[in-house]
This record gives structure tokens, C-alpha cells and sequence, in this order.
């Protein structure tokens, strides 16, 4: 090792005296950090050199690769995450009895305009009670017809010229709308409050109906009461209610008396419409669910399977006194 260094010594020596201007730092005294165990940086630069002069070609160096340290990065955080969509089977839906696009004339269409008229006017019309663009739809107990009321509601209020709709699967222990509109389970509500890398716009679902977008109920969580009770819940509704000044939120939530989720959601809302079933719900089921509700000042009550066929049928309204 010390005969190579003395050579390239001399060699750098002789390289000054035939006028090569060799620049400080390839002096061995200051020589880098090894690239080898045997073979100074000094020494490979001068070599490089000398080949130069003498019309060799130049030595060729492998350098070494530099690995930059793996950073974690939320997925699609620097690029915009693919929307998802979903196709309606309207004749499917037809044949169960729900409002579809082309049928815009049907018995259950007009039922419904009468339903969302109050819904709208409470939520954007000039005298709009605060968080009116949240509805909840509920019921006292399973079975009442809730999902089928949220979801034509939501396809009703998708027909407005000025109005979107967007339909969240508050059920979340239960889900219906997926089956229903063939969407995908999650991600959804509950993703959107326990994961930080997800945005609103991966979890929300883009439908065929142009003013109809849906929000599924996402995975399910054993602290599911206690999410939706959350600092995140609060922030989530507020952004809901806020992205969109023309967009009315509809919430299929559990019934009341079966859950606890549902007491929830309805101290978050501004509008809660109570499903009853005709001739099956008792008056006291319905006073105890009405009990439960907190936070929230209006109420309307729609009566579901009613034998009768006139609209006026169809539609009451309770407003709480005021808390």
C-alpha cells in the first residue's frame, strides 16, 4: 500500500513540474473517505488523469447507488382518487315499489313530492332552520319501512332542478342500501372517522342519477355509538353540510328504540323524519322513540303501508317544543 501511494506521490509530482494544473484536493494529504478498502479517492482521481494525458481512455467508475429511505405516502395523496360508480336497476327498483326517473307520474312519485316539499323548503328556503340540509330517517322499531322511505326520498329530491341529494347508510350495524342499489359496502361512514388517509371523495359512490351520489356505511366497528358520537362525527357533518350549499343529506338510520346509534346521529341533525308502519306500530312505541330524540326541533312523521291510496294519507307532521 505505501510503494502505491509513494508511486502516485510521484506520479502527482511529476504531473506539476509538466504543467498539469492538478487542483488541491486530489492531494493525498487530503484525500476523501475511501471508496475501497485499498484505493484512495486521491489516488483513482489521479490515475484518471494521467490516462487522460497520455491519450488512454479514462478509467470507468462504478458509483455507488445511493437507496433514499422508503416514505410512507397515503394512497392517491398526490394524485386525485378514482371515483367510484354505481348503475341503478330502475326496473328492478320499480318492481319493488320505489321512485324511478322514468316514472315520474306514478302514485308513489307523487306520495313523495308531497313528503320532501317541507324537507326542502326547512333546509334551503328562506326560513331554513339550522342544519336543515341533515335528515335522518328513522323509525321506533325494525321493519317500519325506513330504508325504503330514505331511499325514495332521496331519489325523489334527486329530480329537483336546484337540489343534490346525498344518501349516507347511517344503519350501520344493519346496512340495506347496498343490497338495494347493488353498491359496494365500504369504504364508507365509519372508514371516513378511523382512517386518515382516507378522503370524502373515496368513500363516496357516484350513481346514474346525475344529482344522486350515496355514502356507504363503510366497515363495521364495535365502537360504532361512540364514533358516531365523536369530535370526528361533528367535523364529517359540518363538512357534509357545508361542501355543497344546494346538496340535502339523507341519513337511513336505525330505528330508535333498537339502537343506540340513532340517538346519535339524531342530536346531530337539523330534520329527522319518523317512519311509522299503518296499523302495526303502537302509540306507545311511537311516544317512546319520540322521547329519544334530542337536539332536534322538527320532526315529520310519515305513515307507511297505509290501505288507503289517497296522498293526504301518507304525510303528518309533529314539531318537538322547543329545547
Amino acid at each position: 500500500m505505501s510503494s502505491l501511494i509513494e508511486q502516485a506521490a510521484k506520479r502527482l509530482e511529476e504531473l506539476r513540474r509538466a504543467g498539469v494544473d492538478v487542483p488541491a484536493e486530489t492531494s493525498l494529504a487530503g484525500t476523501a473517505p475511501a471508496r475501497s478498502p485499498s484505493v484512495p479517492e486521491a489516488m483513482i482521481d489521479a490515475l484518471e488523469r494521467r490516462g487522460a494525458i497520455n491519450g488512454a481512455p479514462a478509467l470507468k467508475r462504478q458509483m455507488p447507488t445511493e437507496v433514499a429511505p422508503a416514505r410512507g405516502r397515503a394512497p392517491g395523496a398526490d394524485e386525485p382518487s378514482p371515483s367510484r360508480r354505481i348503475e341503478i336497476d330502475f326496473a328492478r327498483l320499480k318492481s319493488r315499489g320505489f321512485v324511478t326517473p322514468d316514472a315520474p307520474a306514478s302514485q308513489i312519485a307523487e306520495e313523495f313530492r308531497v313528503i320532501k316539499r317541507p324537507i326542502i323548503r326547512n333546509a334551503l328556503g328562506e326560513a331554513r332552520v339550522p342544519r336543515g340540509n341533515l335528515v335522518m330517517v328513522t323509525s321506533a322499531l325494525p321493519g317500519e319501512g325506513k330504508t325504503f322511505t330514505s331511499l325514495n326520498l332521496a331519489l325523489s329530491i334527486a329530480t329537483e332542478i336546484d337540489n343534490t341529494v346525498l344518501l349516507v347508510d347511517g344503519d350501520v350495524a344493519h346496512p340495506s342500501i347496498p343490497g338495494l342499489l347493488n353498491a359496494p359496502h365500504g369504504p364508507g361512514l365509519l372508514d371516513l372517522l378511523t382512517r386518515d388517509d382516507l378522503d370524502f371523495a373515496d368513500a363516496m359512490v357516484k350513481t346514474n342519477v346525475d344529482k344522486l351520489s350515496v355514502l356507504p356505511g363503510g366497515s363495521r366497528h364495535r365502537r360504532s355509538t361512540e364514533l358516531l358520537a365523536s369530535d370526528q362525527m361533528v367535523s364529517l357533518l359540518k363538512e357534509l353540510a357545508s361542501r355543497y350549499p344546494d346538496r340535502i343529506v339523507i341519513f337511513d338510520s336505525p330505528p330508535l328504540l333498537a339502537t343506540t346509534e340513532a340517538r346519535v346521529l339524531a342530536s346531530h341533525m337539523g330534520q329527522i323524519v319518523m317512519v311509522v308502519a299503518a296499523d302495526a306500530t303502537s302509540q306507545h312505541a311511537v311516544n317512546q322513540a319520540l322521547a329519544t330524540v334530542e337536539g332536534c326541533d322538527i320532526v315529520l312523521m310519515v305513515l307507511n303501508k297505509a290501505s288507503r291510496t289517497d296522498v293526504g294519507a301518507y304525510y303528518g307532521y309533529y314539531a318537538t317544543e322547543p329545547r
